[in-house]
């Protein structure tokens, strides 16, 4: 896919309607809403998810974080929240792609792929036949607790940009994106979209000033 100048921008780690009100002023294009995980940040009851999802206005996607892997699983938390697209943290290892399709239309499925290694390319373009689009992240899947997110760490641009430039379908850059990095990432990778978490939160909190710093800096 060709590079996007202007990435769109996904919010993160929402935690409360309030957050989600501040990120939407501030530009964000997405909103990302984290379920049970076994490690890492931003983990919200579905009810809290599902309250924020609908009070989310059009244009503005939410993104269910999910690390259920049947698609029994993945179709239930979805129907517990109703966001309108959902972020697939783990692999789908019972059913397939085209089971969730039929059990959720209308409903966009994103796979984040954890860039560990060359070998991350060929996955990424393997599943983005499935999929409509691929977020590409720094987790670490392998670990007796998987780290599937919320890492605070860059990975390899390189090789995202090899995944952004060889797929068809949107591609998000996140892992350890900040102000101070940010443009950086857009020349090297050109994704379509931007997934940032810790890069813009204090104290467990959103911050308006590292907030405001981030979309003034990825627009620049």
């Amino acid at each position: 896919m060709d590079p996007a100048l202007r990435p769109r921008i996904k919010i993160c780690c929402i935690a409360s309607r309030a957050e989600a009100r501040l990120a939407i002023a501030a530009g964000a294009s997405a909103l990302g809403l984290v379920g049970p995980m076994p490690s890492g940040p931003g983990v919200i009851p579905d009810e809290a998810i599902h309250a924020i999802a609908l009070s989310t206005p059009p244009p503005i996607a939410t993104f269910l974080l999910t690390s259920e892997q049947s698609v029994d699983g993945i179709v239930a938390h979805h129907r517990r929240t109703r966001t309108t697209a959902i972020q697939l943290v783990d692999r789908l290892i019972r059913g397939t792609f085209a089971d969730l399709r039929r059990e959720l239309p209308g409903t966009k499925l994103v796979q984040v792929v954890h860039i560990t290694g060359p070998e991350s390319v060929e996955d990424a373009v393997a599943l983005s036949r499935d999929v409509d689009a691929l977020l590409l992240d720094s987790g670490r899947p392998d670990l007796p607790v998987k780290v599937l997110g919320g890492t605070g760490r860059r990975h390899d641009w390189q090789l995202s940009r090899r995944i952004r430039e060889e797929v068809a379908i949107p591609v998000f850059l996140a892992g350890g994106l900040h102000a101070g990095i940010v443009r950086e990432a857009i020349d090297q990778v050109g994704p379509f979209g931007l997934d940032v978490c810790s890069g813009v939160r204090s104290g467990g909190s959103l911050d308006p000033s590292l907030l405001h710093a981030f979309l003034k800096a990825a627009a620049r």
